[in-house]
């Protein structure tokens, strides 16, 4: 309770405490946000191979100009006798 009869003592801190609060909960989102986005693995027990996964037709990078995806056909044959 120390804290909020400080804040009513000292009114100036509360737009502070106010920015500072909504930093810090924007900070975490973005966090929670990057954490499930799909090119972020966490797990690589359950996972070991997460490029596996990744579907070629959606651009994972910030910004993709003129990218069209092309299956190798040299590594599609590595591919096929790997598994």
């Amino acid at each position: 309770m120390s804290f909020f009869r400080l804040l009513m003592k000292k009114k100036e801190l509360i737009p502070l405490v106010m920015i500072m609060t909504a930093a810090a909960s924007g900070a975490t989102s973005f966090a929670a946000y990057s954490l499930k986005k799909s090119d972020v693995i966490i797990d690589r027990k359950n996972n070991p191979e997460p490029w596996e996964t990744v579907d070629p037709n959606v651009p994972q990078k910030l910004i993709t100009i003129n990218q069209e995806w092309k299956a190798i056909e040299e590594l599609q044959k590595v591919r096929r006798a790997t598994k």
